[in-house]
């Protein structure tokens, strides 16, 4: 089916010029995003048309716009529920939306929630606490090293070779500046030392199935604690991907966790879940991304898609697919 696409996206640009920092929007898609995917779901047969932020999403869908489906990849700017923003004005208006719903949007960027739901599932994440002042940083109970980054962010926002500590001081140095920067609570938790992967997810339910499970492996020039904020930028010289296959012990482990968590978590039509091993080799769930970057050539999920021989259109249409049978479910079944 054809469809008639709203594309709700927060562009870089645009706040750029309204004064605030690179940090501040560091999480937001540039115009080569925007682009690819008008490109793609054009190629798609799809009618496009671009809206812009949740706040002119909410203007036009109060003055009685609607589209088909909007594709929604707006991250939000205030609030730690900010990814559940535009999903929860779709649903005021009953207008029909891609991705994950308003609860599960705002409990995924709140990572310990997210480990929270995780670990009352019977699945393995490692042990943390949630920091909210210095003093409570000195009175962590947890064994060093230790890893630490906002509660609430994504795109590795505030990941930093700092945020690996071995020292009961550092960590209430890290701390305080994280705390001071972000204006969040921290995340603290045990240090996985072992090798990091990220499985891409499509679809939803039973039907859900993985893209691949792909391999960070850091270069000799990068920040080899984890995959920092400057990892992810200067990617071509500080990391190599590599697709995992069936035959891996570790592959077959990672589908079945990430498929796990996505379940767990209620995310719908796509996903990226972020795994790391500890020190005996079992990974363990890190975080959940149910607004994954897709930038067609530097974000993780395109990359992957394409190391595992889907190009970035077939990709962007078993998103729309998934998200476009679900409304026709509901359709059926409950009007």
């Amino acid at each position: 089916m054809k469809l008639f696409i709203g594309l709700c996206y927060d562009l870089k640009e645009d706040y750029l010029k309204s004064g605030f920092s690179a940090t501040d929007v560091m999480e937001f898609e540039d115009k080569a995003t925007i682009l690819g995917l008008e490109d793609a779901l054009s190629s798609l047969g799809h009618t496009v048309e671009r809206i812009g932020n949740g706040r002119k999403l909410a203007l036009r869908l109060a003055s009685g716009e609607r589209w088909d489906l909007i594709f929604n990849f707006a991250e939000g700017l205030w609030g730690r529920s900010r990814e559940a923003q535009v999903p929860a004005v779709c649903e005021l208006f009953n207008q029909p939306y891609t991705f994950s719903a308003p609860l599960t949007c705002a409990l995924t960027l709140d990572k310990a929630l997210a480990k929270r739901v995780v670990r009352d599932r019977g699945l393995p994440t490692a042990p943390f606490e949630v920091v909210n002042t210095a003093e409570e940083a000195a009175a962590v109970s947890l064994p060093m090293p230790l890893f630490l980054k906002p509660i609430a962010e994504g795109s590795s926002k505030g990941v930093t070779s700092r945020s690996f500590v071995k020292e009961r001081e550092e960590l209430v140095a890290v701390c305080q500046e994280l705390l001071e920067q972000f204006h969040q609570p921290v995340l603290v938790e045990t240090f996985l030392p072992g090798r990091e992967v990220t499985v891409g997810i499509v679809g939803n339910g039973s039907g859900a199935r993985v893209v691949g499970v792909m391999e960070v492996i850091f270069t000799d020039k990068a920040e080899a604690v984890a995959y920092t904020a400057l990892n992810k930028e200067e990617y071509l010289e500080r990391v190599s991907y590599r697709l995992g296959t069936d035959e891996e012990p570790i592959a077959a482990q990672a589908k079945q966790l990430a498929l796990d968590v996505y379940r767990a978590l209620g995310c719908r039509d796509t996903a990226r879940m972020d795994l790391r091993c500890d020190a005996r080799g079992v990974l363990h769930f890190l975080e959940a991304n149910p607004l994954p970057g897709l930038n067609p050539i530097r974000s993780d999920l395109p990359i992957m898609a394409r190391l595992a021989g889907l190009s970035y259109q077939e990709l962007i249409g078993y998103i729309v697919e998934s998200a476009w049978q679900r409304y026709i479910y509901l359709a059926q079944h409950f009007c």
